[in-house]
């Protein structure tokens, strides 16, 4: 609720005028202003990309040089306009490749450059395979208009997988006791083992 609307709450009529058409003056006066409010305010709600009219967001995307890909559903669309100076400005670092990414909902996603046994110039980016498969055109896209010039990008796929590992000892012993039968009344042997662990 904004100010203007907090404003128009609050007009409260004395109590003597409370009812009848003084209070049905005040409800249409209240329509009337808030109309006007939203017919003041449409202008500047057009220069929001997540909120604007979808052909005001091909003129704001003509601005900032973006440009909607086959099958690019509208809220991405909004979400790419509404941050191309910023990812602009954070096209250059590793830290802001990867916000990149955060900001356009891609995910997690981890770069590494000049890794050993490799030329120089390649940048791997780590993603994982639902990434790819969900996003292949964005990420071409995203490399192509914020990639650095002179390196060549590969894409590689991390995996994540839980594993649960315990550690423990055992030890054990088998002891066995014989007994012989003798050739007496009482007949009776004894037998035992014992483990430890």
């Amino acid at each position: 609720m904004t100010d203007f609307d907090k404003k128009l709450r609050g007009l409260q009529l004395p109590f003597w005028m409370g009812g009848g058409d003084p209070a049905r003056l005040l409800a249409a006066a209240r329509k009337f202003w808030t109309r006007v409010w939203g017919w003041i305010n449409w202008p500047l709600a057009q220069f929001d990309p997540l909120t604007c009219r979808e052909s005001v967001l091909g003129l704001l995307a003509y601005q900032r040089d973006i440009t909607r890909f086959n099958g690019e559903p509208l809220a991405l669309f909004r979400k790419r306009v509404a941050y191309a100076f910023i990812n602009a400005a954070d096209a250059g670092s590793v830290a802001g490749f990867i916000a990149i990414f955060e900001r356009l909902g891609i995910g997690y996603v981890e770069l590494q450059e000049r890794q050993p046994e490799t030329d120089w110039d390649v940048i791997t980016v780590r993603v994982t395979d639902s990434q790819i498969s969900a996003n292949t055109e964005l990420l071409m896209l995203i490399i192509q208009q914020y990639g650095r010039t002179c390196r060549r990008y590969r894409f590689e796929v991390i995996t994540t997988t839980d594993l649960a590992i315990r550690a423990g000892w055992f030890g054990g012993e088998y002891i066995v006791y014989t007994a012989s039968i003798l050739a007496s009344s009482n007949h009776s042997a004894v037998f035992g083992a014992k483990l430890e662990g």
